[in-house]
């Protein structure tokens, strides 16, 4: 896992542009090391959020705008009816299977990416009323999008996990490199 992405390669943007998707994921992942199942179903903040359900959401939302990006519907649909379960481990559903169903989306993130003909690429928006109606965007928006969406809650996994044990972003680094 990478805490922070090294120099690029010269003219390897896409390269790049997946390091620092992978470095995000790594924050998540790593607020997860050490704890139970129980401990990752947690809510303890005035949040919502568990660290579970983070991982759930963001491997659900890589794999909807990968498919988007594919011109094929996204795996899982939500709408207002199942929404909340995009955030919380259901039924069977683990950590470890999580992550491994993560690590799986990741591998088809990096070859979808670097197989394309050109960032430059463009994909139709989902017809949302946050995104203006008939939007096309880039393969590189989308890199540039999954950067924000796993940072995003790469910051809350760092507030949730510090609220369940205290330990910090590089406490949790410490461990990784330990383990």
């Amino acid at each position: 896992m990478v805490m922070h992405v090294g120099a690029e390669a010269q003219g390897d943007e896409r390269g790049a542009l997946l390091s620092f998707v992978e470095e995000q994921r790594g924050g998540i992942r790593r607020a997860l090391l050490g704890l139970t199942e129980e401990q990752a179903r947690l809510r303890p903040s005035a949040s919502e959020l568990s660290l579970g359900g983070l991982l759930k959401h963001v491997a659900e939302v890589e794999q909807g705008w990968i498919a988007r990006a594919k011109q094929e519907p996204p795996a899982v649909h939500r709408d207002e009816s199942n929404w909340h379960e995009c955030f919380q481990l259901t039924g069977e559903e683990t950590v470890a299977s999580q992550l491994a169903h993560w690590e799986q989306i990741a591998d088809e993130t990096e070859k979808f990416i670097r197989s394309a003909p050109s960032l430059d690429d463009t994909f139709p928006l989902p017809n949302d009323p946050w995104f203006p109606p008939d939007s096309r965007v880039s393969l590189r928006w989308l890199c540039l999008h999954l950067i924000r969406e796993t940072a995003r809650h790469a910051g809350h996994a760092d507030i949730i996990r510090e609220s369940l044990d205290g330990k910090t972003a590089f406490e949790l680094v410490a461990l990784e490199q330990a383990g």
